[in-house]
């Protein structure tokens, strides 16, 4: 996986702390989808736009897939550069490409996890899937 679009990339540090790992101080796996899901709402928030507005207007955005790779293992008192840039977008729905690095002093980063997530945009009362508004995806992609 990797994304291979010139989108902005937003980024967030973030510190492992002891409920986000197991007994052995590693990071639970799920505990990187947290990670995830903090970054897309900052970069959402970093337009003007919060999750709880968006829900008073009806729209919500859903996770419709998600697609891992774990490639090292993050530990107690990390800490994390989360990313979020979007790499496609469709009628419907958008594709976000998310990595997570362990920072390091000496800036040789390391990759712990990457993915590809798919939101989709439903309708708060029916919960059935809705066109984006127009204009909404031009915005992020500028």
């Amino acid at each position: 996986m990797q994304s291979d679009n010139k989108n902005p990339v937003f980024s967030q540090v973030y510190r492992v702390y002891y409920e986000d790992t197991d007994a052995g101080g590693v990071i639970y796996h799920s505990n990187y989808l947290k990670f995830m899901e903090r970054v897309r709402t900052e970069w959402l928030r970093s337009f003007g736009y919060s999750q709880h507005e968006l829900a008073k207007e009806g729209l919500l955005f859903v996770v419709y897939s998600i697609a891992l790779r774990y490639l090292a293992p993050g530990r107690l008192d990390d800490e994390l550069i989360v990313t979020a840039t979007v790499k496609e977008a469709k009628r419907a729905s958008f594709v976000f490409f998310q990595q997570i690095y362990k920072q390091c002093v000496d800036g040789d980063n390391v990759l712990l996890c990457e993915g590809d997530v798919r939101l989709s945009l439903i309708d708060g009362v029916h919960f059935k899937s809705k066109p984006l508004p127009v204009g909404f995806i031009d915005k992020f992609l500028s």
